[in-house]
């Protein structure tokens, strides 16, 4: 009868909702011909191996204790798909972003960090505005090595790093600036998903933290 149709209606409202995704939040993205790349003086890594790279951890976590981490996941679209901004250095994929200083805040260092990799090094007009939004994951670093878990297992008292990803929405249009020994890629959705052998598992779960987000092309 009626309250049969109605709640019908009912779940067809809601799945309405979830579909055109009015229960998450928006984020608005641009077109990817927006924007301008320019080049700056190269920035070279602390360590010429990853060996090297986790010793230095451990001697600053003796000093310091847990290592913070914030990374920017920064989008722009083409055809109506977003793209995510990453950078590469050989056949290495990372999202900008980097270590914080003891005391210093997760924005503030977010933003010291994207401006260090990615903003003209002189003053532009067209500089990027930084905008730090959602959280949407937390990595944790149980050991001195290469693994990373989105949650801190049960035996683990002192974890050694803890690492933060933010949506950075961009200005409709700014003008970028890559280090030289470095390139900035915008890669589609589709090709990372499922694709940890060339990405890592945590830039290739992009497509599954973003997946709640209601995209607004502009």
């Amino acid at each position: 009868g009626k309250e049969k149709r109605k709640g019908h209606l009912d779940d067809f409202c809601r799945d309405r909702q979830v579909m055109d995704g009015s229960l998450g939040p928006t984020v608005v993205v641009s077109k990817l011909e927006n924007y301008s790349f320019g080049t700056k003086d190269p920035l070279y890594e602390k360590d010429t191996s990853v060996a090297a790279r986790l010793q230095r951890m451990k001697e600053k976590y003796d000093k310091e204790g847990l290592r913070r981490t914030v990374k920017g996941i920064l989008l722009v679209h083409s055809h109506n798909h977003p793209h995510v901004l990453l950078l590469q250095i050989g056949t290495f994929f990372k999202l900008p972003g980097g270590r914080l200083s003891p005391g210093e805040s997760e924005i503030d260092g977010l933003k010291r960090k994207l401006t260090n990799k990615l903003a003209p090094a002189a003053y532009h007009p067209k500089s990027p505005h930084w905008e730090v939004g959602e959280l949407v994951a937390v990595s944790w670093r149980p050991y001195f090595d290469t693994a990373m878990y989105p949650y801190i297992p049960a035996h683990i008292t002192k974890p050694k790093e803890c690492e933060k990803l933010f949506v950075v929405p961009l200005p409709e249009s700014c003008v970028f600036a890559v280090p030289k020994n470095l390139r900035l890629l915008a890669v589609p959705l589709f090709e990372l998903y499922n694709n940890a052998d060339r990405y890592g598992p945590i830039i290739s779960s992009i497509p599954y933290l973003l997946s709640r987000f209601n995209w607004v092309y502009r």
